[in-house]
């Protein structure tokens, strides 16, 4: 099935989409810190998983998509399901019960820099620069600052930071292991993507009923921001990801990194009142300029791809809940 985009053009402007996408992931550190105030972090993030698979599951239904077939491509899909949501999804979780939200979301942007680190390892072809160095340099520089890391972190939860670094780490992995295994699969981003939340959802299924216990109360607000959490950050925002990198190419979509954060923040300081140290932005604003380095391409080789290399792009990214450039979005 092709994988390019289509011809008609979206009724909605494509500035609007990457705006509702960069308030919807900015949001959803906020709206994992109130689900865990009711469900435990298994609880919230299975719920994220079953509410963002139905949400697919319409989706397939509406366009008359099957599942992919073949045992191979399915085990293949439940590794990435692993370290792309049920992993990531489930640390972010956990550490925002010790953490604020607008910490949870600057540590999630720093999923590129992991990324070039870990791509000039495992990509052969993915060859260093000067300027990327000196972008991860400074990426790191900015992480520092954040924690604080001249008073000796004081003040910050080691496990519940550490967590959410975590969580950022796990899905370059997760990009790189699709990359190397399930690039050219020959099924649809949306097939594709159905099937690894779905096993996302069965693997938290299983895990959650081993460390929680059925809630005895369902505290509606938590419960709202879990359905919000799985309906808009996790369903409604693959979906709307994927349309902009068919329009307008990954290089354009993946911008939608640096705004995340700064929604997060506001987020967490407006909704939640949650404190914010002056070190907190001027380090955010380093992990976003180190960030946006780490992804410079050599002269000539910048800008959106077109063509064959837009369908290429889709194809290889789109299997991860993702549609991601090298690096991109995620949370």
């Amino acid at each position: 099935m092709s994988l390019t985009a289509p011809h008609s053009r979206p009724a909605l402007d494509w500035r609007l989409r990457f705006g509702a996408l960069s308030l919807i992931w900015g949001f959803s550190f906020l709206l994992i810190k109130v689900g865990t105030e009711g469900y435990a972090p298994f609880q919230v993030t299975l719920g994220r998983l079953v509410f963002g698979t139905t949400v697919l599951a319409a989706a397939m239904a509406v366009k008359r998509e099957r599942l992919p077939r073949g045992a191979r491509t399915w085990g293949h899909l439940a590794v990435a399901a692993f370290l792309l949501n049920a992993l990531p999804f489930s640390l972010f979780a956990y550490s925002e019960l010790t953490i604020p939200s607008t910490l949870a979301g600057i540590c999630n942007a720093t999923s590129p820099l992991w990324g070039m680190v870990l791509s000039l390892v495992a990509l052969s072809e993915d060859r260093p620069t000067r300027v990327r160095v000196a972008g991860l340099g400074l990426g790191f520089l900015g992480v520092l600052t954040v924690l604080g890391a001249w008073q000796g972190f004081h003040g910050l939860d080691a496990t519940g930071t550490a967590m959410a670094l975590l969580a950022s780490l796990s899905y370059p992995v997760g990009w790189i292991y699709v990359r190397r295994t399930l690039a050219g699969a020959g099924h649809s981003h949306l097939s594709m993507t159905g099937a690894q939340l779905l096993l996302a959802a069965v693997q938290l299924g299983v895990v959650t009923p081993l460390f929680t216990s059925l809630p005895a109360r369902f505290p509606l607000v938590p419960l709202i921001a879990v359905a919000a959490l799985g309906v808009l950050g996790t369903g409604l925002a693959i979906l709307i990801q994927y349309g902009l990198v068919a329009e307008v190419g990954p290089t354009t979509a993946q911008m939608v990194t640096y705004f995340i954060p700064v929604i997060a923040t506001a987020a967490g300081v407006v909704v939640l009142g949650e404190s914010l140290r002056w070190s907190t932005p001027v380090g955010a604003v380093i992990v976003l300029a180190g960030a946006a380095l780490t992804q410079a391409r050599t002269r000539g080789g910048s800008g959106a791809p077109h063509g064959k290399e837009v369908e290429e792009g889709v194809r290889v990214r789109a299997v991860g809940g993702w549609s991601r450039p090298r690096g991109g979005a995620a949370h």
